[in-house]
This record gives C-alpha cells, structure tokens and sequence, in this order.
C-alpha cells in the first residue's frame, strides 16, 4: 500500500501541480509543429482516450480492493495511475489538449474514495455517521497527502484542501485579493467581525462552515448591508427579490428583510444546503448556482453528470460571471482560513457588541460624528449602519430608541454623544442644508387652485433626508407626509417618484 502511496503523491506532485502552474497560453509552436496539426489533433484523443481508460481501471481496482482482492486490485491501481501520470505529463507539451480534464479526473476520483459522489447514496452511512467517514478516509490519494485528508471538500466543517490552491483560477483569484483588491478583502474582514456574531450562528445551526460565509460576503457585499447591486440583488449577501421571498424574506413595515444580516445569513444557509443536496455536496456547482441560477447550473449538471465543476464540459459553458465568481469566493474562503500562507494578517478586531438606549434624539449621522474615529481610522458609520440596518442614517431616533454598537463605544458614547461640543457640531452639520437652486414658476395657466406638486424619481443611493435637501424641503417630515413614508425607516425604491410639495422649494 505504501508504493501505491508513493505513486500518488508522485501523480499529485508531478502531474496535477504541472496542470496548474501551466501558463494560460502555453508557448508557440514552431512551425512544423503547426503543420502537424491533425497529427496534434489525434494525439490529444488518444490521450483523452487513456483518461478515460485509466479512470475506469481505477474505479473498478478499488472496486475490487474491496471485494477482498487486495494485492490484485493494488497492481491494477498502480497501474493505472502510472498511466495517467504519464498522460497527463504528455498533455502539457501539446497546445490543444486541454490538461484541466486531468485535473477534473483526478477530483471526479477523490470525490468518489471520500463518497461525495451520487453513486454512493445506496450505500448509507449508519445512524449519526458521516457517508464516507473522516475527510480522505480510505482513498490512496488523501492517505499519502495529510493536508488533503484534512479536507477534500469545503463542506459540513471541513476546512479548504490545499489542492484547491492547485488550481489556476482560484490562483488567479488569490493574487487579485492578495494586490489591488487586498483593501476591499480587509474592509470585508472587518465588517465581517462586527456583524459575526449574528450571522456565523446561522451557518453554524446549518452545519455549514464560517470560511464560505466569510467567501459570499467577501464577494457579493464586502460587508455592507445596504449594498444593492444593478440587477437589484440587494443585502450583504445579494439575494433577488424573488429568491429571498422564497427563503423567508420579505418587506416588513417598509424594510426589506435582505438588509438584515442574521436573516440574510439564515436563509443563504438554507439555499446552500438546498443546493448541496441537489448537487452532491459539490460546492463549486452550488456556488455556480447561486451566482448563474440554480435552473441554469442543474442542466448542465444533468448534462454531464459527475463531472466537477472545472471540467471543460461545464466551466466552459458558463458565464464569464460565474467564472470569475466561483474561485474568488474559494479564494477568499481560503484567505480567511489561512492567511498566514500568503503573508496575510487580519486585524484583531474587538466586535464585542452592546445595546444602549439614547439619552437624546440623534440620527446615526450625528452619532458618527459625535463618536468620531476613536479605536477606528474609518471612523464608525458603516458598522452603525450595519448593526442597525433598519434606521435611516438621517433621520432622528427618538430618545430611549435602543441601537446596537461595538462595546467599546460604550464609554465614548457617554462621553462624547449624551451632550456637550461635539453633539452641537454634530447638530449643527446635519441640520445644514445645501441651497437649492429656485425653480422658475409655472405660468399662470398651468396654476390650479390647490398646491402644485412637483416629482422626484429615486435613484440607486438616495436616501429621504438626501431628497429632501435637493428639492428644498427643509423638515424631511413635510416630504415624507406628502408621500405617506413611515418613520423611522422611510422605505424607498429606486425607480419610485415622490411628489414633492411645491411649498418645499419656498421654505
């Protein structure tokens, strides 16, 4: 068993890591090479002839071993993982053979040892078991790689394999988080970490682990609950309408249900697990469908059933999107599990979280002046934002209104927001508002005997207090009588006109 082992590692080490750290475009050919194309083209098929060969004898070895054939079954696997290894080795001096196939042989192979394929659901696991055990458990390619034993798939608590940073996408993924997008992966962190305590919870309940929370939310949102995207995803984990209703969200007295992130991260666990069950537990489709659409992805599934996510068959059929989204959220999965790999550290953050009771009306703009940057560079608007996801960040909260901060802000709170300067600096900025410039009135003959009202569209971003500025109304609460807006949410759509009384532009 060990020289089986042997065998592997050399496959792993010698073939898959040459698959992947192959240039995208591999180098030109000279030109009898060119002229050789249909000898080219004959053989990459005779190549991925002996794949599919190799992988069958492979199959049917293990097959074997376990029928009680141990020592005849161990020469057939040898066998052929000698034959794939060199195949495999003989695609990459070719420029058509696509050598991603190997690599999706080869995981189409551990999938099947740790029993993550659908082939194994008539055989299941005992009461309270896992199906297929420990990660790696009896497959000859994780025994003789302990990381990979560790980790096979990133699913049910199992940490990310090191074999996906094998793969070329997701290296592609890690150098672009790790260079120009390595801001937006720190500020993700730090979102992250104040809003964790509300949703790593319900990814825990779901048995679902915190890296692919941490990946989504990384890539969709970077941690900012009021994101909403072009197509209208909205909510740090960028749910469609149609799809968050679907898994329990909806508009509440004028607040949609998206923007809440322990109800977010609830039902994103409850579509992954859907997902994983229609999938066979293969994150990479499920991330597939969550991105490109669970129709879409289930099709192509079906069309090539087995296959990994990276097999030419699929991955090249997919959306530039969903190619791109895929291994970025694996890549910042792995990140956040092992930043120290890639010179990476996260900040300590201290998230602990309180709820205080203001002693004054203030808006969540006032506080975040008032509380300045202390213990933040950035200061504190986003977190308060995100922690308090159903407030307008202009309008003012009642006294006594309960809202939720990070603990340490407690004391600064006391200190610097219940009264004194920097309170009547905070007042004094947010009541400004910028001139407006008058409208020409109407001519007489367009005048009617009641108030004239002008329209407003909503655009992407505005908020009441912001609208209320531009068309000159002084008090938010006049626009928002005229147009029956509820406090203290003050619920808008993008698209939506507001009729904006003609005595605003007078005051």
């Amino acid at each position: 068993m060990h020289q089986i082992h042997r065998v592997i590692v050399a496959l792993v080490v010698a073939g898959l890591t040459a698959c992947a750290a192959q240039p995208a475009q591999k180098p030109a050919i000279n030109s009898q090479a060119s002229a050789g194309g249909a000898a080219n083209a004959e053989a990459v098929s005779a190549l991925y002839a002996r794949l599919d060969a190799d992988e069958k004898r492979y199959v049917a070895a293990r097959a074997s071993a376990g029928a009680g054939n141990a020592e005849q079954s161990a020469g057939e696997t040898r066998a052929a993982l000698d034959d794939l290894q060199a195949a495999s080795a003989q695609c990459l001096a070719i420029r058509e053979c696509e050598s991603q196939r190997f690599v999706a042989a080869l995981d189409h192979l551990l999938r099947r040892d740790n029993g993550l394929l659908s082939e194994d659901a008539a055989n299941p696991a005992p009461d309270g078991a896992e199906p297929g055990g420990e990660a790696g458990v009896g497959s000859p390619v994780t025994a003789a790689l302990p990381e990979v034993k560790r980790s096979v798939a990133l699913l049910k608590g199992r940490e990310l394999s090191d074999l996906i940073a094998m793969n070329d996408p997701v290296k592609v993924s890690l150098e672009l988080w790790l260079t120009q997008l390595r801001p937006n992966l720190m500020l993700a962190y730090e979102n992250y970490q104040y809003l964790r305590y509300r949703m790593w919870p319900e990814y825990q309940r779901a048995g679902l682990p915190e890296a692919v929370l941490f990946g989504m939310l990384a890539k969709e949102s970077g941690g900012k609950v009021h994101a909403v995207s072009r197509s209208g995803a909205s909510g740090p984990l960028q749910f469609m309408y149609a799809t968050g209703t679907r898994f329990g969200l909806s508009n509440v007295n004028g607040f949609d249900q998206r923007f809440d992130p322990q109800m977010s991260a609830r039902a994103n666990a409850a579509y992954l697990n859907e997902q994983l069950a229609v999938f066979n537990n293969n994150l990479e489709l499920v991330l597939g469908a969550y991105n490109g659409g669970e129709g879409a992805m289930q099709r192509l599934s079906a069309r090539n059933p087995d296959s990994a996510f990276w097999d030419p068959k699929i991955y090249y059929e997919l959306s530039p999107e969903t190619r791109d989204y895929v291994p970025m959220v694996l890549a910042a999965a792995w990140l956040f599990l092992h930043p120290e790999r890639y010179h990476l550290t996260f900040p300590h953050i201290d998230s602990k979280p309180a709820t205080i009771a203001l002693s004054a009306a203030t808006s969540i703009d006032e506080l975040t002046i008032c509380l300045g940057n202390e213990g933040n560079p950035n200061g504190w608007f986003r977190t308060l934002r995100n922690l308090n996801p159903a407030f307008e960040p202009q309008v003012a909260l009642a006294p006594g209104t309960r809202i939720e901060l990070p603990a340490r802000l407690v004391p600064v709170y006391e200190k610097s927001c219940a009264g004194g300067k920097w309170v009547e600096l905070a007042g004094d900025l947010h009541r400004a508002a910028a001139p407006v410039v008058p409208t020409r009135a109407p001519p007489p003959a367009r005048q009617t005997r009641t108030a004239s009202v002008r329209g407003y569209v909503v655009r992407k971003g505005d908020t009441v207090r912001a609208i209320a500025r531009k068309v000159g109304c002084v008090d938010v609460r006049d626009l928002a009588a005229a147009n029956r807006l509820k406090a203290p949410a003050y619920h808008l759509r993008v698209g939506q006109t507001l009729q904006v009384p003609a005595a605003c532009a007078r005051k």
